[in-house]
């Protein structure tokens, strides 16, 4: 398995950062994706990507609620740290109108900067989006005919979406959601290949069922990749083998 999108990097794991890891790879975890925030969380990722270099990868971007209006003096550091050539992935990325549409042209502005980011240093992107979809389709539309992809990191939308994100060259992120009771995504997942998934945590975030509510982590991504076997009556095996090809190929691990 390959954790796509985490941030065991923060303060969240600074007591038991290396027992975490362990119980990962216990688990099957054979490596995590590190993404980005914003420009106060970038030497805490690298610090702990120089210390797991073998298990850890970076992904570099602004998360869109962290865009205010000082973001372009954000994105020179971004973009400063992209081409250093150590980065795998411009993210997360996208819009956010989940809380707040105050600052929706800021992030849409920063948004559309970092897809041309992504074209510029040939990487994938790790899309953030909630209450955005239309939004963020909109401004993905300028950029057709372009090598965009990436992945619709902790998709939660619905059909037509995940076809509309399938469609444009994107995989769709999935973690602890897919577990809980009231989920929508296991209907939504039925309807799309399995070649288009990739798990993910979020952790410390959505910890999925057994662990709702606790700290997530990279070893419970099995509780996912069970429920998404389940879905698609395959083996956790050959969720194991399919997403891990599929993350692989998309942000060209060795």
């Amino acid at each position: 398995m390959i954790d796509t999108h985490s941030h065991i990097y923060g303060e969240e794991y600074d007591d038991d950062r290396e027992a975490v890891v362990k119980s990962a790879l216990e688990a099957g975890v054979e490596s995590v994706m590190l993404a980005n925030v914003d420009t106060a969380t970038i030497d805490r990722m690298k610090r702990m990507h120089s210390e797991y270099a073998d298990w850890t990868y970076m992904a570099m971007g602004l998360h869109p609620t962290s865009v205010t209006e000082s973001f372009q003096a954000d994105l020179l550091l971004i973009d400063s740290e992209l081409r250093s050539g150590a980065y795998k992935a411009v993210g997360e990325v996208g819009i956010d109108l989940y809380w707040d549409t105050a600052y929706k042209d800021l992030q849409i502005k920063a948004f559309e900067c970092q897809v041309e980011m992504a074209l510029s240093y040939g990487l994938p992107l790790i899309i953030h989006t909630r209450k955005a979809f239309a939004e963020l389709f909109a401004s993905l539309k300028r950029f057709h005919g372009k090598e965009l992809h990436g992945v619709f990191h902790c998709f939660g939308g619905g059909i037509e979406e995940a076809k509309k994100a399938i469609s444009i060259g994107f995989c769709l992120g999935i973690g602890g959601v897919v577990t809980y009771k009231n989920s929508s995504l296991p209907d939504v997942l039925s309807k799309v290949s399995i070649d288009s998934l990739v798990l993910e945590t979020d952790a410390p975030y959505l910890a999925p069922v057994p662990y709702r509510g606790k700290r997530n982590e990279p070893a419970y991504m099995a509780s996912v990749r069970d429920r998404i076997a389940s879905i698609y009556s395959v083996t956790a095996q050959k969720v194991d083998e399919t997403t891990t090809k599929n993350a692989k190929e998309l942000f060209k691990l060795e």
